[in-house]
C-alpha cells in the first residue's frame, strides 16, 4: 500500500471517489447526445461523465474506484468504456482501485488474477517475455469466502506487478449482519475471523508504510466493529464504503484510522458524482456542455467538503 499512502499524503486527503455511473446519475442532457443503441449510448455518457468527474477530483483526492458491474450491464461496450476510464484516471495521476468482487479457487482465481496480473506475451522479434495490461488498475477487491486458496492467486499476482487488493472483512450493507455478525465457537463474530485470516495473510508484504499488500473492506456504517478491527489488523490498511449517502459520517470513521492519522481511505460514490442533482442551478435548459460544467463544479466542492471533514475528525 505504500503508493498509495504516499499519494494520500501528497494530498493530505485519505478519500476516494467511486465511479459507479448509472443513467439516473447523468443528466439527461448528455445521455440525449448520443443516439444510436441503447447500450453504446449508455456507455459514450458514461464515458464523458467519468472523464469529467476525473478532470474535477483529480487534484484533490489520490484515488477513484470504478465499480466494474456497473459497465458490465452494458456488456461489452460497458467494459471497453471502463478500461478506458481506469487509464484516463492513471493519466490524471490517480491510483485506481478496481472495484471487482472477485472470489474462486485454483485456475479460475488464477485468471481472475489477470485483472493484476495482466496478459504476458513474447514479442515475435526478439523473444522477449512482456506483459499487456488492459485492465490498468493499481489494486482490486476480493471476495474471501472461499478461503485462502481462493485469495492466495490474487496475492501472489499483487507482490509480482507490485500492487494490492483489498480483502471483504465488513461491509457496509444492511444485511451483511446476517452472515459477518454470526458468533463461531468461541464467541467471535465471523467478521473478527476473517479480519485476522486477512492479517496472516498480508504479514509477508508489509512495506515500508507498515501496512501490506493485503487490504481489508470494513464499512463505515460499522464504527465501533471498525475500531475493533483495527486493533485486529494493525498491518491492515482499509477502504471504507458507507461515506455520505449511506450514512457514514467521518466521526464514524476516525476510529478506523491509525495514531497517525493513517490506515484509511474512505470511498464516496453517489456524495460526490451525484452531487450535481441537488444543485439548484440545475435546469433541464441546459446543453450537454453546460450540464457537464455543473457536475464538475458540483463534484469538486462535494470532494473538498469531504476532505475537509475528514481532516478535522482526524484532528480531533
Amino acid at each position: 500500500m505504500d503508493k498509495l499512502i504516499e499519494l494520500i499524503r501528497q494530498k493530505d486527503n485519505p478519500s476516494v471517489v467511486g465511479l459507479d455511473p448509472k443513467p439516473e446519475l447523468i443528466p439527461e442532457q448528455l445521455l440525449d447526445e448520443y443516439s444510436h443503441d441503447r447500450a453504446g449510448a449508455l456507455a459514450d455518457s458514461y464515458e464523458a461523465f467519468n472523464r469529467a468527474i476525473i478532470d474535477a477530483v483529480c487534484d484533490i483526492v489520490p484515488a477513484v474506484k470504478p465499480q466494474i458491474a456497473m459497465y458490465e450491464a452494458l456488456g461489452p461496450v460497458g467494459l471497453d468504456v471502463y478500461c478506458r476510464t481506469t487509464r484516463y484516471a492513471k493519466s490524471k495521476g490517480l491510483y485506481v482501485i478496481g472495484d471487482v468482487k472477485r472470489g474462486d479457487i485454483g485456475s479460475t482465481a488464477a485468471a481472475y488474477a489477470a485483472h493484476l496480473s495482466g496478459v504476458p506475451f513474447s514479442d515475435a522479434m526478439t523473444g522477449a517475455e512482456d506483459i499487456e495490461d488492459p485492465w490498468s488498475q493499481d489494486c482490486i477487491t476480493v471476495n474471501p469466502y472461499l478461503g485462502e486458496d481462493g485469495i492466495e492467486p490474487f496475492i501472489r499476482s499483487a507482490k509480482e506487478t507490485d500492487k494490492d487488493i483489498f480483502i471483504l472483512v465488513r461491509t457496509s450493507n444492511p444485511s451483511s449482519s446476517q452472515l459477518q455478525e454470526l458468533n463461531a465457537e468461541d464467541g467471535r463474530p465471523v467478521f473478527e475471523h476473517v479480519a485476522a485470516l486477512v492479517e496472516q495473510w498480508g504479514k509477508e508484504t508489509v512495506g515500508e508504510s507498515g501496512y501490506s499488500r493485503s487490504g481489508a473492506v470494513v464499512g463505515a456504517t460499522h464504527p465501533k466493529a471498525g475500531a475493533r478491527l483495527r486493533e485486529i489488523m494493525p498491518h491492515t490498511f482499509f477502504l471504507v464504503p458507507g461515506f455520505g449517502a449511506q450514512g457514514g459520517t467521518a466521526k464514524d470513521v476516525a476510529a478506523m484510522f491509525d495514531s497517525n492519522g493513517s490506515g484509511a481511505i474512505v470511498n464516496s460514490s453517489r456524495g460526490i458524482i451525484g452531487a450535481w442533482k441537488k444543485e439548484a442551478k440545475y435546469s433541464k435548459d441546459m446543453n450537454a456542455q453546460e450540464a457537464l460544467d455543473l457536475v464538475m463544479l458540483s463534484a469538486q466542492n462535494a470532494a473538498i467538503k469531504m476532505r475537509n471533514s475528514l481532516r478535522a475528525a482526524l484532528r480531533q
